[in-house]
């Protein structure tokens, strides 16, 4: 029977049901739907297991593999430790919406036809969007506007390019393309949105930093990672995605440098860290989407605890720009060690979980024949750590005292982000288990001498770079925008002028309008008011003269 439950469906019955009890009742309800959903992803065997006819084509609500098996496991085990951080704090619509967000991830990874998969997918959209528009403030509101719209226009994308295949091949299976042509450039570009591929990554620095201290955790888990896992099972190899995954890893890179908002920091960051997953799709060998696999749920777990350092954070102080906050080490031990340990694994320092499986890209970019990835790769890691792994930390919890002395998290929180830390240090010592889990064999040792001394030597100098340039680190109290100047300056500024421009037409027109009825007006109370023209008293003679015309008229045009 476990078989034939969608996995999808118990995570959505979940979140249907914490919408409708309270207290007690929902917590239980939110930490035992994640696990129930575990143990049926765990049991959903190779192959095709669902089979429904639906206009002509078959579709295939569940289809077990390998690859399917990790993100959904993955997926499931965010929301449960996602749901222990946000216990007593989020309310039931929020937790709800993030629950049928999490259900839309797993049903896309199970999705055995594209038909499936585009309906979890908007899914996905809509319940995301409710999670931002959670935030509760109106800039979170406007966020989630914005947010929306670039998802419809991907979910428009996708739809269409889902069409094309469908007319020109008669099959809607999800199986492995090249993007040669309109509808397979269609899909590519619908996944490269939710990607957060540039020039269709500012919705992510623009949304996830508004959501609530809990929903951005959500957030930072699900729609990127399906993206990552849909590239994997429909553009192994395509070979465009290298360019566009190592454009993605150093432009998050700049703009993470350059950012003052502690979140923000860790939204472009997430920018950065699927880069190197398209790039390794883009390699397309067996190493290199291991790599992807691994490095996605690596991230996963390492970029969530981030977020829930950065939640906490803003959660007790009420700030979250880098230039406001400092010295909190002194009092928050808790949240700045698992913060601290997130930064490390961002970082693939060695014995964290972001070493054992950044080294697989890498790795692979080396047995492909491809140094200039490699030594790219490897100046990216420099990178991720000037902003990700001291910038974040460093600036949030020390640098400065700035006189603020918050509690520590709360004891749900500070056991969801435990947890998460002990996932980071342990897939670092030991990553047999998730290399286990990985769609092809492996034979890879990330622990080998080289290895080892290379990153360690990258990382401590990297660290050296930092401090040495603490002073041009020290951000303004400014907001770095990207692409989304378009619609922020650009659009604003256009729409503003042309409303400006209509209002000064109508205005005008209006004016005119008003003349030319006093006018009018003028006109006729000349002919028909009291003094008017027909008013005035007319003597006889003049009467009978119009009289006999008027007749004369009217007799000539009857007889002709």
């Amino acid at each position: 029977m476990i078989e034939a439950l969608p996995p999808a469906f118990i995570m959505l019955a979940g979140a249907m049901l914490i919408g409708l009890t309270r207290g007690h009742l929902r917590t239980a309800i939110a930490l035992l739907a994640p696990l129930v959903t575990i143990w049926a992803a765990w049991h959903v065997p190779d192959g095709v297991v669902m089979t429904v006819d639906f206009v002509g084509y078959q579709i295939e609500p569940v289809e077990g593999g390998a690859v399917r098996r990790l993100f959904a496991l993955i997926f499931a085990l965010m929301a449960f430790v996602g749901a222990i951080f946000a216990l007593h704090l989020t309310r039931g619509l929020e937790l709800g919406a993030a629950y049928a967000y999490a259900a839309g991830a797993i049903g896309v990874a199970f999705a055995g036809d594209l038909i499936t998969l585009f309906v979890f997918w908007e899914a996905m959209a809509i319940f995301s969007t409710i999670v931002v528009c959670c935030g509760g403030t109106s800039g979170a509101r406007r966020a989630a506007v914005r947010y929306a719209i670039m998802h419809v226009l991907g979910g428009v994308l996708l739809m269409v390019g889902i069409a094309g295949v469908a007319i020109q091949s008669g099959s809607v299976d999800v199986q492995a393309m090249r993007a040669t042509d309109f509808a397979s450039w269609m899909i590519l570009l619908g996944i490269l949105v939710n990607a957060a591929a540039p020039p269709f990554s500012a919705w992510l620095a623009d949304a996830y930093p508004e959501a609530s201290p809990t929903g951005a955790v959500f957030l930072s888990a699900f729609t990127t990672k399906t993206a990552v896992l849909a590239l994997i099972l429909l553009f192994p190899g395509e070979s465009v995605l290298i360019g566009v995954g190592l454009y993605m890893i150093f432009y998050g890179i700049v703009y993470a440098l350059l950012e003052n908002d502690a979140r923000r920091i860790l939204a472009y960051s997430i920018v950065n860290q699927v880069g190197f997953m398209v790039c390794a799709i883009g390699i397309g060998t067996e190493l290199a989407l291991n790599g992807a696999a691994a490095h996605a749920f690596a991230h996963i777990i390492y970029k969530a605890l981030l977020f829930m350092s950065a939640g906490v954070v803003l959660y007790r102080t009420g700030r979250r720009k880098c230039t406001a906050l400092g010295g909190l080490f002194r009092t928050m031990p808790v949240t700045c060690f698992c913060g601290i340990i997130g930064a490390l694994s961002i970082s693939s320092f060695p014995l964290t979980s972001g070493f054992t499986t950044k080294t697989l890209i890498s790795e692979a970019a080396i047995v492909e024949g491809l140094p200039l990835i490699y030594f790219l790769l490897a100046a990216a890691s420099a990178g991720v750590v000037l902003h990700a792994g001291i910038k974040f930390p460093w600036f949030v919890f020390f640098q400065k005292d700035s006189g603020l002395r918050p509690a520590d998290a709360s004891g749900n929180m500070a056991v969801a982000m435990v947890l998460f830390a002990v996932f980071c240090i342990a897939l670092g010592v030991y990553p047999e288990p998730l290399y286990a889990l990985l769609p092809y064999p492996v034979e890879f040792n990330a622990y080998s001498p080289g290895k080892v001394i290379f990153y360690l030597q990258l990382l401590l100098f990297s660290g050296l770079a930092f401090f040495l340039l603490l002073p041009a680190m020290k951000r303004t109290r400014t907001i770095t925008l990207d692409f989304d100047w378009f619609w922020r300056v650009l659009f604003f500024r256009a729409g503003s002028g042309a409303l400006l421009a209509l209002s000064s037409i109508g205005q005008s027109s209006r004016q005119r309008s008003q003349e030319t009825l006093h006018q009018l007006r003028g006109w006729a109370q000349g002919r028909f008011g009291l003094n008017g023209v027909f008013a005035r008293s007319w003597p006889i003679g003049t009467s009978a003269i119009w009289i006999a015309i008027l007749l004369s008229g009217y007799v000539l045009i009857y007889y002709v």
